[in-house]
């Protein structure tokens, strides 16, 4: 039954991508490219529909199965809230304070509801109580940073197709070790749902996944973090690990455009992965790479699991110079490209 749920997860969400592909069918929403675009010709917006119609087929069968299952129920109906306001921007853009303000309401429900706040810092042989006040606002930062990273990384053919895939798809495995199915299935069924979606997003995209998907898997992957970690299948520093592609672009993006006192909330063209594609990359060769640095933060979330404190430590320590060896290098392409 559940290896069925997770293909017709794959079966709802290939179907409908493709239908929602083409500009004729009743929800063409088209995103027309811009001086801040990586596209040039008008491309459908609707994936992230697809992605979560399979998502809640499946998804809605493995609950029903696992009764009373309220660890999922408070995520479905913050994410439910999300996609709604996404859907909304996709169709005419909201504002920006609009949309925080229903992004806070519904981390906020999912927090309080379903009892998934921070209670603990967490780091390899540390650990510290968080007082009341830090549980609160650190968890409502995490979450809402997470759904709008997501979004502000999905610019690139592929890019947060691919980040799903193997971030919920390393939950997947991460619950299964830990013996706990509910958590294991759902991930499955969120990258099977992707899956469909990837097929025609790959580059060259021939549809995206909009901020109806893009926002709503960012929440999902903040969630499925604070209920890894609160039922004890990971720590959460795992979870930031396994999403760092994600989180360190856009964080340190976002940090030095805030120190050239840049308009934060405007679209932009600053990602490394964008300024990649940029030097002459191109979409293909840039998301391949990305795959590569996703594939190894999957293999080090599990990894980290069979390590002693000791080496974890260093193997968090290596990543930081990964990182600032990646930056470095996408600094020296884009000096030579301008040379040139």
């Amino acid at each position: 039954m559940i290896l069925t749920l997770i293909v017709v997860a794959f079966l709802v969400s290939v179907l409908l991508t493709g239908y929602f592909s083409h500009t004729q069918n009743i929800l063409c929403i088209l995103d027309k490219p811009n001086a801040r675009s990586l596209h040039t010709r008008p491309v459908p917006v609707t994936g992230g529909i697809a992605i979560l119609m399979g998502l809640t087929f499946s998804a809605t069968f493995v609950c029903w199965y696992y009764l009373p299952g309220q660890d999922f129920f408070w995520i479905a109906i913050s994410a439910l809230l999300i996609a709604i306001i996404s859907f909304i921007d996709d169709c005419n853009p909201v504002s920006v304070l609009y949309r925080l303000l229903v992004h806070v309401i519904a981390t906020y429900l999912f927090l309080w509801q379903g009892n998934f706040w921070l209670t603990d810092l967490v780091l390899p042989g540390i650990s510290w109580t968080l007082p009341p006040w830090l549980q609160i606002s650190l968890s409502l930062l995490f979450a809402v940073w997470m759904l709008n990273l997501y979004n502000f990384m999905d610019g690139m053919d592929g890019f947060a197709g691919g980040m799903t895939l193997f971030g919920f798809g390393t939950f997947a495995v991460l619950g299964w070790l830990a013996d706990h199915p509910l958590f294991m299935i759902i991930n499955l069924i969120v990258a099977s749902a992707t899956c469909g979606f990837l097929i025609f997003n790959f580059p060259p995209a021939r549809i995206f996944m909009g901020d109806t998907g893009a926002s709503s898997l960012g929440f999902l992957a903040a969630a499925f973090s604070l209920w890894g970690n609160r039922s004890g299948i990971f720590p959460l520093w795992v979870a930031l690990l396994l999403f760092s592609p994600f989180i360190v672009d856009a964080t340190i993006t976002l940090l030095r455009r805030l120190w050239h006192g840049e308009k934060i909330w405007l679209a932009h063209k600053s990602h490394y992965y964008q300024r990649l594609v940029q030097v002459g990359w191109g979409h293909r060769r840039t998301v391949l790479w990305e795959y590569v640095l996703m594939a190894t933060c999957s293999a080090s979330a599990l990894l980290v699991q069979f390590l002693s404190v000791m080496l974890v430590w260093y193997l968090l320590v290596a990543w930081i110079f990964i990182y600032i060896l990646l930056i470095y290098l996408v600094n020296f392409l884009e000096q030579n490209y301008t040379e040139k």
